[in-house]
């Protein structure tokens, strides 16, 4: 599990993918992020254990940050920080 600050981040939207199996959660979270801004931070709430691996290598693979995964026995709550879009610039 990754380690959280002492406090939660603060959120701007929250998918509740509880019950659902894998890729779901992940494919739930992609769709979420693309309506944040970059910098704002989505909370996953899931019930599929292996959402936590999945969630890591979505992370990875997308340049989204992965800020935390707090794991409260049948529920594990991901935070991820939309990834900053490289500014485009002009010739």
């Amino acid at each position: 599990m990754t380690d959280l600050p002492k406090a939660v981040p603060e959120f701007q939207q929250t998918v509740d993918a509880v019950g659902l199996a894998c890729p779901l959660p992940i494919l739930r979270a992609k769709k979420a992020l693309a309506t944040l801004a970059s910098g704002e931070i989505l909370r996953v709430i899931t019930t599929d254990r292996g959402a936590v691996r999945d969630f890591q290598a979505f992370c990875r693979q997308t340049g989204n940050e992965l800020l935390g995964q707090i794991d409260e026995a049948t529920i594990v709550t991901h935070y991820l920080k939309r990834r900053v879009k490289p500014a485009v610039s002009n010739p």
